[in-house]
């Protein structure tokens, strides 16, 4: 016999559920409060930032770096003009498909997030791993690995490319 009946949460794993609900909430707003007060931008942007600094040639295309932060292409697009306004980017269009838009990083943008980085990992640390012994921290790996494999076989839109923009740089 089969049953519509959903499968409800046991009392562990709703308290889990709260607990990285909370941390998936939170822990974005403390960063931006952090990076605003100390950078001048927000968590995004600092990752917009970040990952062209990553890349080589410090250039990405428009729709790459929003799935690298996980944000729509028109939202990208729309932050991405606001840090070419501040100098801190410059969009240039792709020399390999001219339908397509790269975001540069400037000499600006790279002093801006090399400055901001250290308090933004100063904060990360505090925030995330301080409270963490080595096996917390390889749980922690472990469980959002196994996470992230689940998103990424979903259909939503960025699924695709969570494990790509997750590897670390070699």
């Amino acid at each position: 016999m089969t049953t519509d009946e959903p499968i409800w949460l046991t009392p562990d794993e709703m308290r889990a559920w709260r607990a990285l609900h909370a941390a998936v909430v939170v822990l974005p707003a403390a960063l931006d409060v952090q990076l605003q007060r100390d950078a001048g931008f927000s968590h995004l942007e600092y990752l917009a930032l970040a990952g062209l600094y990553e890349h080589p040639d410090h250039t990405l295309r428009l729709s790459d770096l929003a799935a690298l932060i996980g944000i729509e292409l028109s939202r990208v697009s729309h932050m991405v003009a606001r840090l070419e306004k501040r100098g801190l980017v410059l969009r240039r269009p792709d020399p390999d498909d001219a339908r397509c838009t790269n975001a540069v990083l400037t000499e600006q943008g790279q002093h801006q997030v090399t400055s901001a980085a250290p308090g933004h990992v100063a904060t990360v640390r505090k925030l995330v791993f301080d409270g963490l012994d080595a096996t917390a921290l390889h749980e922690l790996q472990k469980a959002a690995d196994r996470i992230v494999a689940a998103l990424s076989m979903t259909d939503l839109p960025l699924a695709p490319t969570i494990r790509k923009s997750l590897r670390p740089t070699e």
